[in-house]
């Protein structure tokens, strides 16, 4: 062999040398070692396992980081505690099939502490930043780092409670910054059992989240944590309860203990590789548990100079001087005993008692907006109130939708009233005797009745002057104008006004509606006599019309037909809702007409009319290509987001489909058709009707079944509509397709195994984002999810819509329940059409 040949092959051995040598592995088999200064990097290359220094260069730890991030995150630490004091140490596979910390002379620092009988065992880091000991032969887990966390909660950990031992999987803080050894600090679940998380400072808690509810915590203001993967499991046959964590991206999102006791969330921003924080508790004083004492409230409502601490209804402070001078720690006592408890102490025998609590009664008081007391109680019972009144060792009760009747014997600790949301409490208080107190609650009653009849007799006049009016209007010619008009439209437009709509139903901001009310004369006119040229569309509800006011100005008005099934309440619920709401994604009302049977809505002119008559029609669906379906989808969200969040009003559409979105010039999608919703009271979250409206195939079960709705119902609608702009298909097309019996079946297996892009309309394949096109679809099987609780709010839809990097949860697979015939429901078309009363079986 040549020498020349010979220098090549030595070099061709010496390039592969050097790769096997610097090419990252995972994992470490049994009798290998891993210097300080190596280190495992994991298949996806998400994290790395090292040593690694914080604060103290001499002191060297073996831990696990992000990988490829320059501020260093470490996420899990072996030898917290007991550090290797040069870098002379290893971590190696012993050959008792344990991972082992030893220093430069060979003494054990840290171990995973198990026995084994396999005669071979690896220790493998995967891309969820879990370290695991298995068997090398059958891939049986021995030992894993997910069950001896340090200070960070990591996708696909457990935060557990074992209910039968007690034992509670705690996450400890660092000592400071740069010392990662066990904190004062410690976060876990309640160990009562109840489905709470708590922040201990040493033995004593700190923090509180109070009850999970679905998707998030009662006792925090935070967003729903289901959409970062939370979830809650109660396996009590193995008698755990545990907390999962399982986002569809596991490296972009982390929930760490701080040195300080403060529980950080945070976000990886892709493009800046920083941390970028969305959620800290506490942050502030109200949030510290127990800082008011017992029987105390903190709240940070009102002026800031006020107190936070304040005692509840009923209850004074226990040390006056105390309290006055801001230690609040004693908490607060009765201002006057229950009954109950006087009857219990007291002597049957001794008279002046008896006479002392004759007359006496105990009730209740309620506060609102609250993060509930700890250390309630769930009680099986439709009574609350009745329970609690019964039972004299009760001090308080609640009912939370999702978990039901909760009680309190014990004093109550630890109560936050927010600004808004949270939860009622009804709290069990003296009563007053009759010769000095019952006679304020008599005149509450009768200045709370005297006011009633007055506003009925007032509502009766005003309605009474209402309907007069609009019949002088109508004998004259229809036509004079209004001034006091809220709406300005041309000086024309005015001249056909008959009058102003004005129904004093209040937003939360106090204002009436004002609306011009045009006569059937007038509106004729504008039309060409309803000429059939200048017909835009019909529907279920009757036609719609293009109409030129004087001044030029088009309009298109909605003619209610008699046989509708829409009445005179719906059609004013329409106009009353769509006058008080301004929003750029709600068509806007422009006037009415209520004259005899003729019942007609003037909107603002949408010229390209409504989604579906692009979205299903073959010719014209190509105009919507993915970027404006996807603009439409966002604009939609948003629309329903001011209906549930933003507007004076809290409205459930409760018929939103693709017929009821119409499209301006630049094709901005407006939604439409109010004639169905309902109004929601601040803190009302669902409601039950006797009477289902909606469209078949946009029903949310809950709805369809039990006549249940919520701003969840519209989020399902919303869900059904998404699917039908990216499928661009109906979502009854698939009514005869036995193994899609609706849209949600035939996109939810596609997606699931992978194939997207066969769903996708034919006409936006070539055009869209794949990407882009598999989060929609991904969020719209969010929104069509089986249970309220596990669908988003529509604040959430419209982040996941707008971020692109946020993390999502994995929906569950829907119930794909086949749609009932037209024999089994009553109805006699699978067509788009509005439902006003749902007969059962």
């Amino acid at each position: 062999m040549s020498p020349l040949l010979l220098l090549l092959l030595l070099f061709l051995f010496s390039i592969l040398f050097i790769i096997h040598c610097t090419s990252a592995m995972d994992s470490l088999l049994q009798g290998q070692s891993l210097k300080d200064g190596q280190t495992l990097i994991s298949s996806g290359q998400v994290f790395e396992l090292g040593f690694f220094s914080s604060g103290n260069p001499l002191h060297r730890y073996v831990g696990i980081w992000y990988y490829n991030i320059s501020n260093q995150t470490v996420v899990w630490v072996a030898n917290r505690d007991n550090p290797v004091t040069n870098t002379t140490g290893s971590l190696i596979m012993a050959t008792n099939g344990n991972l082992q910390v030893i220093n430069g002379s060979g003494a054990i620092i840290w171990s995973t502490n198990i026995f084994t009988s396999s005669n071979s065992s690896t220790a493998k880091l995967n891309d969820y930043g879990n370290l695991i000991l298995e068997t090398t032969d059958d891939k049986t887990m021995l030992w894993q780092s997910f069950d001896h966390p340090s200070d960070t909660f990591l996708p696909g950990m457990k935060l557990s409670l074992n209910i039968k031992t007690g034992e509670n999987q705690l996450f400890t803080s660092w000592k400071s910054p740069s010392d990662p050894s066990k904190g004062n600090y410690s976060l876990g679940m309640d160990p009562s059992g109840s489905a709470q998380i708590f922040i201990w400072e040493g033995n004593l808690p700190r923090w509180r989240s109070g009850q999970w509810v679905g998707g998030t915590f009662i006792g925090t203001k935070m967003r729903a944590l289901n959409i970062y993967g939370f979830s809650l499991t109660n396996d009590q046959q193995e008698g755990m309860m545990y907390f999962t964590f399982a986002p569809a991206n596991s490296s972009l999102l982390r929930f760490a203990l701080q040195y300080d006791g403060v529980e950080n969330t945070s976000i990886l921003v892709p493009q800046t590789k920083q941390w970028n924080s969305v959620w800290v508790q506490p942050v502030n004083e109200c949030e510290i548990y127990g800082h008011c004492g017992i029987n105390g409230m903190c709240s940070l409502v009102g002026d800031s100079s006020s107190p936070a601490c304040s005692c509840l209804q009923g209850f004074q402070p226990k040390f006056p001087s105390e309290w006055n001078n801001g230690n609040w720690s004693a908490g607060c006592v009765r201002t006057t005993q229950l009954e109950c408890e006087i009857l219990l102490n007291s002597s049957s025998t001794t008279s002046n008692n008896s006479s002392e609590t004759k007359g006496k009664i105990d009730g209740f008081v309620q506060i609102e907006r609250l993060k509930l007391p700890d250390f309630s109680e769930w009680v099986n019972t439709d009574g609350c109130e009745s329970y609690c009144m019964s039972n004299c060792s009760c001090k308080a009760y609640a009912y939370v939708t999702s978990i039901g009747c909760l009680v309190w014997s014990r004093d109550l600790i630890d109560i936050y009233q927010f600004s808004d949301g949270g939860q009622d409490l009804f709290i069990k208080v003296g009563g007053l005797d009759p010769r000095d107190g019952s006679s304020k609650i008599w005149i509450t009653i009768v200045v709370a009745s005297v006011m009633g009849v007055a506003i009925l007799l007032l509502v009766i006049c005003m309605w009474w002057r209402f309907n007069a009016k609009i019949k002088e209007w109508w004998k004259k010619d229809g036509r004079k104008e209004n001034i006091s008009s809220s709406l300005q439209l041309s000086t024309d437009a005015r001249s056909g006004f008959s009058g102003v709509l004005e129904q004093q139903e209040e937003g939360q901001e106090g204002e009436s509606v004002q609306l011009p009310v045009y006569t059937v004369d007038f509106i004729a006119s504008v039309t060409d006599n309803f000429d059939e040229s200048n017909k835009l569309g019909e529907g279920g509800f009757g036609i719609v019309y293009k109409g030129v006011l004087p001044g030029g100005e088009k309009v298109a008005i909605k003619r209610l037909s008699r046989s509708s099934g829409q009445g005179l309440e719906q059609f004013k619920n329409e106009v009353l809702l769509i006058a008080k709401l301004q929003h750029r994604n709600l068509v806007r009302l422009l006037g009415c007409c209520i004259q005899g049977e003729e019942k007609m809505l003037i909107y603002e002119f949408m010229p390209n009319k409504s989604l579906d008559a692009f979205l299903f029609d073959p010719r014209k669906k190509e105009m919507l290509g993915w970027s404006k379906r996807f603009e439409i989808i966002q604009g939609i969200a948003r629309g329903l987001l001011y209906l549930h969040r933003d507007s004076r009003l809290r409205i459930v559409h409760r018929d939103l489909k693709a017929s009821n979105i119409l499209l301006d010039e630049e094709m901005n999608p407006k939604i439409s058709d109010f004639g169905m919703a309902r109004i929601f009271g601040g803190d009302q979250n669902e409601a039950n009707t006797n009477t289902l409206v909606g469209t078949y195939g946009y029903m949310s079960p809950e709805y369809a079944m039990e006549g249940l709705f919520s701003v969840k119902s519209d989020v399902y609608s919303f869900g059904v509509l998404m699917l039908e702009i990216i499928t661009g298909r109906r979502n009854n097309s698939f009514y005869h397709l036995e193994d899609s019996p609706n849209i949600i079946g035939y996109v939810w297996p596609l997606w699931n195994e992978g194939r997207v892009m066969e769903l996708i309309d034919e006409n936006i394949q070539k055009t869209c984002s794949a990407q882009q096109v598999s989060r929609c679809v991904h969020i719209g099987l969010l929104c069509v999810q089986d249970r309220v609780n596990d669908r988003p709010d529509m604040s959430a839809v419209v982040l996941m819509l707008e971020s692109g990097g946020a993390i999502l949860q994995t929906p569950k697979q829907p119930t794909f329940v086949s749609e009932r015939g037209p024999i089994e429901t009553g109805q006699f078309s699978v067509n788009d059409l509005t439902i006003s009363i749902f007969s059962a079986r």
